[in-house]
């Protein structure tokens, strides 16, 4: 089966090489909810959850419209790692990124990207579905 390589697609594959997804995912592991003797609903992979905030920063998706995008694009559910019957719920997202607002990790987070990306050269643009990109930034220094 043939497929035709799109803008969408070729941002996903650059993004999953050039992420530091696991020096990311360990120092959010640090404070993400380990499952209890409690018992309760288990939380969903850290690592999809981060993917999927980066999507909803780079595409712009509500918590909902995020879901939504999901079950219809096979691209992002491949970018996530995550199966259609295991899809997080809008709440579920939302959770996650008041997880990540409470324990003041959003800023440090992108930061922390950025800087990585700054040190390969590159920055993110952000933009809408049609148009997220990553470009090589010129290196430039202030007067």
């Amino acid at each position: 089966m043939k497929t035709k390589s799109t803008r969408r697609g070729d941002f996903l594959a650059q993004m999953n090489r050039i992420v530091p997804w696991e020096k990311i995912l360990s120092k959010l592991s640090i404070n993400y909810p380990k499952p209890t003797a409690k018992g309760g609903r288990p939380a969903k992979p850290l690592e999809v959850m981060l993917r999927i905030y980066f999507l909803q920063n780079g595409f712009n998706y509500a918590d909902l419209s995020m879901e939504e995008a999901l079950y219809d694009i096979p691209l992002l559910r491949q970018f996530t790692g995550v199966s259609v019957d295991a899809i997080p719920s809008d709440p579920t997202i939302l959770h996650f990124r008041h997880w990540l607002e409470k324990h003041h990790l959003s800023e440090s987070l992108f930061e922390e990207v950025n800087a990585h990306l700054a040190s390969c050269g590159l920055f993110i643009k952000r933009g809408s579905i049609v148009d997220a990109t990553i470009i090589h930034a010129v290196n430039a220094t202030l007067d």
